[in-house]
Order: structure tokens, then C-alpha cells, then sequence
């Protein structure tokens, strides 16, 4: 019968990678990006430090890592959506709903993309800068589309992208996972807020 040791060994170099990306997500988001080091993460992971190392080079690739999984994934949700034409109105919600539903299913690459941005390498700055900052044009240009749609009203767009993102993604320091509304509820009301301010 196999054993979980053989099993660990029969795994890929990109599962492996991803394994200890996940698990460095959730370590940094416990103990802090800082706090964290390449002998905890091994640990956690179940490997030698000197297998870790074969896998990343320093705990900076990892965080690099996690930031690019991250910003791809809004990236492919929001591409999705795109194509398949929905309204902008929707697709304002769904952007909303894009955050807080990860708080949820990837929590640790949340907190270590909002938080540790500046500890990244230059170079890999860089990178993920260039994709935030597509990411933000793209929220923009869909409120822009909205207003040419006559569904929103005439706003900065980009004001406006910022004012989304700024609803949304510091709710990770609040939210709590088994609380009592779901991401998508709590979403629906941060756009509805939104669309419809909270005069009478």
C-alpha cells in the first residue's frame, strides 16, 4: 500500500511548487511575511530545508509567486467575463464579488498582496506593478463603458476603479470565514452602495 511519503515524492515539480505556495500563503498569513522563515515553511511543508531550496531559490521567489497567482487569477476572472459579454453593471458586481470571494478561498494570498507588496525584488515589483496597474485600467475602462451604456452616471473613471478596489479589498482585515453573510452578500451591498450611494 502506498505511504504518504511515496505519494509526496511521486508529486510534480509544478505540483510540488504549488503545494508550497499555498502553504507559505497561509504561513505568512498566520505568523507574517517577516516572521516566517525558510526552516517554518519546510516544516510545514513536510520537506528538508535543502529540498525547499530546490524548489525556490529564496523566500522572496515564493512571494513573488503568491503575488502573481494572485493578480492572475482577478485577471483570468475578469478576462472570462469579458468575453462573454456580460453588462457593465454585472460585471462591477462580479469584480466586487472577485475580492472577497478569495478572502475566502485563497485568504493567505490576500493579506500577503495587499501587505507585502514593497518586499518583493525590484524586477518582480515591476512585473506585478505592470499587471495591477492592467488590472485597474481594465475596472476603469468598464465603468468608463457603463457610462457610455448610460448605466452609470458621468465619474472619473478611474476614481471610480479606486473607489471599488477601496471598498473591497481591505474588508480582509475585517472578514471572517463562517460569518454571518456570505462574500457575495456582502459584495451585493458594497455595489449597491455604490451605484446608489445611501441617500434617500
Amino acid at each position: 500500500m502506498p505511504t504518504k511519503d511515496s505519494a509526496r515524492r511521486r508529486r510534480t515539480l509544478s505540483e510540488r511548487r504549488q503545494e508550497i505556495v499555498t502553504t507559505a500563503a497561509e504561513l505568512f498569513d498566520r505568523h507574517g511575511y517577516n516572521n516566517a522563515t525558510m526552516d517554518d515553511l519546510a516544516h510545514a511543508v513536510g520537506i528538508a530545508k535543502p529540498t525547499l531550496y530546490h524548489y525556490f531559490g529564496s523566500k522572496e521567489e515564493i512571494l513573488a509567486s503568491i503575488h502573481e497567482e494572485f493578480i492572475d487569477l482577478l485577471l483570468g476572472k475578469h478576462q472570462r467575463r469579458r468575453q462573454a459579454g456580460l453588462p457593465p453593471a454585472q460585471q462591477l458586481l462580479e469584480v466586487m464579488t472577485d475580492v472577497l470571494e478569495l478572502m475566502e478561498s485563497h485568504r493567505g494570498h490576500v493579506r500577503v498582496f495587499f501587505e507585502h507588496h514593497r518586499e518583493l525584488p525590484a524586477a518582480e515589483r515591476d512585473s506585478i506593478r505592470d499587471k495591477r496597474d492592467a488590472y485597474e485600467a481594465q475596472v476603469a475602462a468598464l465603468i468608463e463603458q457603463g457610462t457610455s451604456a448610460g448605466t452609470f452616471r458621468a465619474v472619473d473613471p478611474r476614481i471610480g476603479a479606486l473607489a471599488v478596489f477601496g471598498m473591497c479589498n481591505w474588508a480582509y482585515q475585517w472578514y471572517r470565514i463562517g460569518g454571518s453573510l456570505e462574500p457575495r452578500q456582502i459584495a451585493y451591498q458594497f455595489w449597491d452602495m455604490f451605484l446608489r450611494g445611501i441617500s434617500t
